[in-house]
């Protein structure tokens, strides 16, 4: 496995591949992997002759300087888990080889950017949209793999390149849970214990909520789930229409994404389901 420190290291792989004919798949990181990033992985293993992943905190998409302080980092572990799933390069990027001294370019989903979860964290996925175009153009890659946990996160990219007519294929692979339920996250780690047991109440709400059949059933179910939990605090709870991302509302008469937020201590966790009539 090749690991990279400069862009330049992972376009001489890259061009030597593409002389090849060689397709591409691209796994973007933010290291602390766990089995969810191996899952994306392993779609990308199936579907390509090469798989390039990225480790990069990126710093433009945390709003508290603190949350981006205290993020893990565990490359170590990351170089091992990603070269036994055989991945073929990582680049490993310092934060000046993706925002160059002078650097002045943004990119932005104008509406999406706003919407949800971009309420409870402004500026956020103005931060996602410009590091993963950056990234995607860097790797050149057929197809990018994202979990569709991050569900406003995956629109926002698909959004992203429809609009910039970017020749790449997007693709969402389903969330991975803990046993007892709980998202996979990098975050999960810093939750106290006492959290962590408490956190599985996302994934309990929003199965009671996939039960109903009116949205407006579906918001009070997950309201007096996550409130039954004192650790919890419901930060964002949003139910949409999938086909345009637009608020749903009324009796189910067609597929609907449920995305929830909630505090536990100092950690921000997210979740969503995928619910169909």
């Amino acid at each position: 496995m090749l690991i990279c420190r400069r862009i330049a290291e992972l376009d001489r792989a890259l061009s030597d591949w593409r002389r090849a004919g060689e397709s591409v798949g691209l796994v973007t990181t933010m290291g602390a992997l766990h089995a969810g990033h191996m899952a994306l992985v392993a779609a990308a293993r199936a579907d390509h002759a090469r798989v390039v992943a990225t480790i990069f905190v990126n710093p433009t998409q945390f709003g508290d300087p603190k949350d981006l302080e205290t993020y893990p980092r565990t490359e170590a572990e990351d170089l091992a888990m990603l070269k036994a799933a055989g991945v073929d390069a990582v680049l490993i990027p310092d934060a000046s080889e993706i925002y160059p001294e002078g650097d002045e370019t943004i990119v932005e989903t104008t509406r999406l950017a706003g919407l949800f979860h971009g309420a409870v964290r402004p500026g956020h996925f103005r931060g996602v949209a410009t590091v993963v175009c950056k990234l995607l153009n860097i790797a050149g890659p057929d197809a990018a793999y994202f979990g569709e946990k991050d569900y406003q996160q995956l629109a926002v990219i698909r959004r992203m390149v429809t609009d910039l007519h970017m020749k790449v294929r997007i693709v969402g692979v389903p969330t991975v849970r803990e046993a007892d339920g709980l998202a996979m996250s990098s975050r999960n780690v810093r939750l106290t214990p006492e959290d962590r047991s408490a956190a599985p109440v996302l994934s309990r709400a929003l199965e009671a909520a996939a039960g109903e059949r009116d949205v407006a059933a579906m918001e009070a179910t997950i309201r007096r789930v996550v409130g039954e939990e004192p650790r919890a605090t419901l930060k964002g709870l949003d139910i949409v229409r999938a086909d345009t991302f637009t608020p749903a509302e009324g009796p189910l008469t067609a597929p609907v994404g449920i995305m929830i937020s909630a505090q536990f201590g100092d950690v921000l966790l997210i979740d969503q389901r995928e619910v169909s009539p």
